[in-house]
Parts: C-alpha cells; structure tokens; sequence
C-alpha cells in the first residue's frame, strides 16, 4: 500500500459527506460525523484524505499529549510546559481498529509499579494521540457500546479521564471524530446516534459516466500514486486555504434571533428529544456560513444544517431507518418566514403609527401657535370638494374595505395558492390476498437467559464474565494488571511481611501477590430463529400472531445486544433468510415481506439450524445460542417426515443447544406434535395463548431445561 494519501479533492461525487467532514474541520464543536453507506462506497478512503487538508500544529517539545505551546494544559501528566521548546507537525489520522480494549482506548495505568514503587506510570492512550487531530472509527456500530460510549463522552467533554483504584490520571483530548458503518451489519442505538452530530447518507452512483470516471481515477492512483497526487495539488492547496480562511471567520459570524427562531422552529417540528439537536444545528448553520465566506447566518444554511443534523434524530423505535421528511422541513421554514414577516409588519405598522401620532401632535402644536387660519382653506378651496385631479368633481370611487374597489374581483386569503394547504389524512389501502401478511404490534417481553456464566460479548442477557459488572472473586493477573482486587492482593501479601523484612508502615509487594477482581455482568447470545413459512401457517389471522410474536422477540433481542439469524422452511428445503447479524433491523425486514404457502420441511429446517450454529461456534464460541422454533409441529414431504424431524431434534438436544419451540396449533382440535417436538428438542413449548398472556420470554426463564445448561455453561 502507498504512502501517498488519495486526494480529497480527486474523489468524485458525494458531495453531502464532503460538506459535512469540511464543517467538521472548520468547526471541530459540532460534534463529528457520522457516516453512513453500503460497502465499496470510498467511506475510508475521504476520511483518510481529509486528514492531510488540515493545518499543521504546533506542540510542546517532548509532550506525548500534544500541548498547544500558546495555552498548555495545565492537567498534562507530562508536567508543566515554562519555557519549553516547540515545533510543528501535520494534525494525526488515528484510526480505532474494531477489537480495540478500553485501556488502549483511554491509556492504561501500571497498578503495579504504582503500589510498589509509588509512580504514576501511565502509557497514554488512542484518544491522547488523537488529541487536535482526527479520530477515524471504520465500523463503529460494531463497537461494544460502552466503548462508543466512552470516546462519544471525551469528544463532548474535550477530557479523558483514567481512573484505577484511586489513582486517577486526565488529560485533553479534543479531536475530529468520524464514523463509518455499514447499515446492514447493525444499527448503533438511538441514544449513541444522538451523540454525533451529523450524519450522511451515502450509495455508489448509478449514472455510468460517474462510475466510469471513478474507476479510471483509481486505476490511475494505483498505478502512479504519487504522480495521480501531483494532478491535484493546486486543488488541494486551495481546499486547504479555504478551510484555513473559514476558520478564522467563524468567530465573526452572527447568529440572529431570526435564525435561531428558525432553528428551534424546525427541531420543535420533528419532535426531536432533548435540546441537542438544536445546538449541533446552531453549530452546523455557524459553520455553514463560516465556510460560505458570509458573517451572517441565512436560511439555506438553517436548511441544510437540518439536512445534516436531524435525519439519525428521527428514529422512534428501533426498527425505523434515520431520515428526514423534506416537505415537513419545507412546511415550517415557510411557516416561520410568513410568521417573521407578519412581525415585521406589524412592528412597521406600529412604527408608522407612533410616527402618525407624533406628526399629528406636531401639527397641532403650530395651529396653537397660528391661530388666524389660512383664508384659501375653505369649502371651496384645497381641503373642499372641488375639481379633481382630472378636472372632474364628485366623490371618490367607493373601495372595499381593504383596498379594491368594491364589487371588483379580489382573491380571498383563504384561497391564496401561496400558502400550505391541508395534508389530507393518510389512511393505509387494504393489503391484496397475495401480498405478504403484515405482524401484529409488538409488545415487550421479559428477560430470558442461558444458564451458567459464559464469557461471550458483553450485552443484557445471560449472566457471564465480563469488564463491567459486580466483582464475584479474585485471581492472580492474566496478562497486563487492569482491574486490582485491593483487598485479596493485601491478603495474599501479609504473610510474607516478616520474612521480606518489612521495616517501615509501607507493605513488601511482590509481582506474584498482585490479584485481578473478576467481574460478572451479563452477555449476549445468538438468537437464531426457525420459522415454518409453509401452507399450513398461511391462514392470515394465524400468521399475523406468529409475526407479531418473532417482532416481539426481535425487540427483545435488539434491547439484549443479541445477533440473530433466521431460518424458514416450506416447500421442499429450508433457507438461510438472515445470516447471523447484529442488525435486527434486516431480520425485522425479512419478517415481514417472509412469502408462505407449501409443504413443511420440519426436518430440513432442524438440520440446518444445526449447520448454522455448528459453523456459528467455530466462528464464535463464546457466544452461546438459543434456539426459537416456530412451528405448529407438522411435518409433510415424505413418508416419514415427522420421525425425521424427531430425529434432528435429538440432534440438536445431543448438542446441548438451549430451546424454545413456539406452538403456532390453533383450533378446537390440536394434535400436540409441537409439543413432541419440544420433548425430543428437550425444550420449553409455548402455545400462542400463553404468549399473550405471559410473554414467551417469561416462560422459557421459568422452565429452562436442566438439559441444556450443561453444555451451556
């Protein structure tokens, strides 16, 4: 791989994520990016080139935090900076690679070192070497949430704080941050969304010529990066000078009231939570103008800065995709522009007022002044009803009462075409027969757990070792010391007091007598959903319920920080409809356009699930996994399908595999063969009364298997 960065400016299209990573560099206080796209889309590719526009910075001589040598920080572990040297350098690209610790994220203490030599021995951390320049997060939904929640708390805070049994260590960290993701791999919740401050849209172009011209300029970097480089310095050093120019403006561009009416308007309209939304907009449209080279902030930039501030702060339950309805921003901009006009003139018409009264004032002071009127000023003269203008006599046209003559054609400001007209109320058109049957509302479960304590990824489910969470115990340190266990490191140590030759009130610590606290909090699991799609669930009332009930248990997993995966089985062979993926967003897609009609492959269904979680383990083996069979226990296809799917079942049982089978049976007369299924599964059975009433998730954690947890744990 070269050197030599791609050029900013030799990327073609994709002009929103290009405006938002420039107000970004203009304005590091609106928050970052977020960027949202589908693969092969040049995401990285900008985020890295933007790196080299930035000016270059100056530092302390020595300091690993990289202190401003105007204004050093005064917290800085590297001590204080008086008559310190300094020198300039390019601002960092820091990329966070996805597997990445919190102690590397934030710097990690040596607890050793500090108890027994009494050093602060820190090593610092990505945020410090980020600190006044870039932080780059390719693929940050898939980030565990309290480490995108950690480095959203220092961009908004400006600080990183460590803090390890007492001994506490904070520096500045003020930095660019800019995600990346792939919607399909995942969503990152509402309240991690709110945290950047804007956010893009973007897709590969479908226009040939674009495409073609994309592929020809890639080809040429690859073959000759830096003479493809050369081609665009000039643009390069121009973007560069502008972002400069727009920087140093940006302290003297005004926000009016009027615009920040307009801005509050337009946030109040969405119904967005909280009040960030209207700072970041505040923020956004100040930049906006910075860039624009104007002193003022207009309209269009109160616009676009909802374009770009607003669409992640739309989501309202966690299957809704962020977006932005443009007539509604339309709407009110236009409402707030009438609403601004109707105050100016009424603050006109109260302005030419006063200004009446005080001419009339003045007026009849000089009549008190000039008693003796002018002799001309009678009945026939100016002031009478003589002649008019046009040597004709008689009283004026009558007018209407605002202006036209009346009876003459006026338009009503009712019927003003100008003005918004009503939305008519949207009602949902009837589905055709043959369209797929939509789910019913879903509703929330309770927790449901594997037994045991695993040690999968963090999450809310099942109880495991984790990072966070209560400490349980204590064990001598695998690896680096990051989480001390004070009191059994004590314990271990006292014995030996004597014997070291303890002299003083300080202890004798040995490196054997350090002991690490173990932690247990909760994981997540791998959700993997087995659905009878065939002709016996298509009757509409009945698979209504059955979506309704997998929503529901999709919700719960979205909440639990679970992967999931679904299976379907009809006709002959069963389908891999969603690979196991942490966007439960896709699963609920696939739920609801998911066809029926067609024999029941019970067994194949079974025996696939079986690959998936086989091939899943490998992949992944501390995650552990629980099985949802929807099904109403037929099996059809050949003349023993039912004993094979027995047979899989037991399979399955033989593994160890934690089981539900939801019992989708209706009608006076019920065969009972999902609950069969359950016994050779070994698993909990659950009808679709006991779900309304109770809730699935409820029952499995009431009648969890003894069976299953052996090999759970």
């Amino acid at each position: 791989m070269s050197d030599v960065r791609y050029p900013f400016t030799a990327i073609v299209g994709m002009a929103d994520l290009r405006l938002g990573l420039l107000l970004n560099a203009v304005s590091p206080a609106v928050g970052g990016v977020l960027v949202r796209g589908e693969k092969g889309t040049a995401k990285s590719t900008m985020v890295r080139a933007l790196a080299g526009l930035l000016p270059s910075i100056a530092t302390v001589d020595g300091c690993r935090f990289a202190c401003d040598p105007a204004a050093p920080d005064p917290q800085c572990p590297d001590g204080a900076h008086a008559g310190a040297g300094a020198s300039s350098r390019p601002a960092r690209l820091v990329e966070l690679p996805v597997g990445v610790s919190e102690d590397r994220i934030v710097g990690s203490l040596d607890l050793e070192r500090a108890l027994a030599e009494g050093v602060k021995a820190y090593e610092p951390g990505l945020l410090a070497q980020a600190h006044r320049g870039v932080l780059y997060i390719d693929e940050v939904n898939l980030l565990q949430d309290h480490v995108v929640d950690l480095l959203l708390d220092a961009a908004a805070m400006g600080r990183s704080y460590v803090e390890r049994e007492g001994v506490s260590v904070r520096h500045a960290a003020r930095f660019l941050l800019v995600g990346t993701m792939n919607p399909e791999e995942g969503e990152l919740r509402p309240q991690l969304l709110d945290r950047f401050g804007l956010t893009v849209e973007i897709a590969a172009t479908r226009e040939p010529v674009e495409r073609a011209e994309v592929v020809r300029r890639r080809l040429a970097y690859d073959a000759d990066p830096a003479g493809f480089a050369d081609r665009f310095e000039e643009d390069e050093r121009a973007l560069a000078l502008r972002i400069t120019t727009a920087r140093e403006l940006l302290p003297k561009v005004e926000l009016t009231d009027a615009a920040l009416r307009r801005i509050t308007a337009v946030c109040a309209a969405f119904e967005v939570d909280g009040l960030r939304a209207d700072i970041v907009m505040a923020r956004t449209a100040v930049a906006l103008a910075a860039w624009s080279g104007r002193t003022e902030v207009l309209e269009e930039d109160v616009r676009k800065a909802a374009q770009l501030a607003l669409p992640h702060r739309r989501r309202r339950n966690p299957f809704d995709a962020p977006g932005l309805d443009e007539e509604l921003l339309d709407r009110t901009l236009e409402e707030q522009a009438r609403q601004e006009q109707e105050e100016a003139r009424e603050e006109q018409a109260r302005q030419d007022e006063e200004e009446a009264l005080a001419e009339g004032r003045a007026e009849a002071r000089e009549s008190d002044e000039d008693p003796d009127p002018d002799p001309g000023d009678g009945p026939d003269g100016p002031e009478g009803d003589g002649p008019g203008p046009d040597g004709g006599g008689g009283a004026p046209e009558p007018t209407g009462p605002d202006g036209p003559p009346a009876g003459a054609d006026a338009t009503s400001p009712d019927e003003d075409p100008a003005l918004p007209q009503p939305v008519p109320a949207q009602h949902p058109s009837p589905a055709r027969e043959s369209a797929p049957v939509a789910a019913g509302d879903p509703y929330r479960t309770r927790l449901f757990a594997v037994d045991g304590t695993g040690r999968g990824a963090q999450g809310r489910r099942s109880p495991a070792e984790t990072d966070g969470g209560h400490t349980i115990r204590s064990r001598r340190p695998q690896g680096r010391l990051a989480r001390l266990h004070l009191s059994a490191t004590l314990r271990a140590a006292a014995p030996h007091q004597v014997a070291r030759g303890r002299a003083s009130r300080a202890l004798v610590l040995h490196k054997d007598d350090f002991r690490e606290q173990v932690r247990q909090g909760r994981e997540s699991n791998l959700v993997l959903f087995v659905v009878d799609a065939s002709g016996s669930m298509a009757a509409r009332q009945r698979m209504t319920a059955v979506k309704g009930a997998v929503l529901s248990l999709l919700m719960d997993a979205y909440q639990r920080r679970d992967k999931i995966g679904m299976i379907t089985f009809r006709g002959g062979s069963a389908e891999l409809a969603l690979p196991p993926t942490s966007s439960v967003e896709v699963g609920a897609a696939r739920l609801e356009t998911l066809p029926t009609g067609g024999r029941t492959p019970l067994a194949a269904g079974l025996l696939r699930a079986h690959e998936v979680l086989r091939v899943e383990r490998l992949r992944d083996p501390d995650r552990r996994p629980l099985l949802v069979v929807v099904t109403d226990g037929r099996a059809t296809g050949a003349r023993d399908a039912v004993a094979q799917s027995h047979r899989a079942a037991r399979l399955l049982a033989g593994q160890g595999v934690a089981s539900v089978v939801l019992d989708c049976e209706s009608g006076p007369v019920r065969l009972g063969l999902a609950r069969t299924l359950a016994a050779r599964l070994r698993a909990t059975a659950v009808t679709l009364d006991e779900l309304r009433a109770e809730g699935v998730a409820s029952l499995v954690r009431d009648n969890r298997p003894t069976t299953t947890t052996r090999k759970a744990a």
